[in-house]
């Protein structure tokens, strides 16, 4: 049985992760680059959550701040051998709360802290926790 068989489940949650980030990029860019004057690489200081320019900047950089970690900690579960079926509920668990966290930022500009994205912000922290958790207690056990 290879990787791909035993983490089925895995790998087509970071299809899924790596799929909403390319949509994040692509609505990023598209809306930026549709504004008069945008500037390469610059978003105006002037914007904040009532613009959806600022809001889908936000979502893909946000996302870009919180996959470093899960690749590092879905990696290193693949490699140690943790539990299939446990990385890949937590891969799951992590992209939905990612997509929701993503629709959410879209559709409702608030200044509020915490808003109701932040909900699923947590649910995918606490979904990288638990990750690297269970790989912490596959090497230290």
């Amino acid at each position: 049985m290879t990787l791909a068989n035993i983490y089925q489940l895995t790998f087509s949650g970071l299809f899924f992760i790596l799929l909403t980030l390319l949509v994040q990029w692509f609505i990023a860019s598209k809306t930026k680059a549709s504004q008069a004057g945008a500037i390469p690489g610059k978003i105006a200081e002037n914007l904040s959550h009532d613009s959806f320019v600022f809001r889908a900047h936000r979502t893909f950089m946000n996302s870009l701040e919180n996959l470093p970690l899960m690749l590092g900690t879905t990696f290193m579960a693949i490699l140690i051998g943790t539990n299939a079926l446990w990385t890949g509920v937590f891969i799951w668990i992590f992209a939905i709360a990612r997509i929701m966290h993503m629709a959410l930022y879209y559709a409702i500009a608030t200044e509020k802290n915490p808003s109701p994205r932040t909900v699923f912000f947590m649910i995918g922290l606490l979904a990288n926790v638990a990750l690297l958790l269970l790989c912490g207690f596959e090497l230290f056990s």
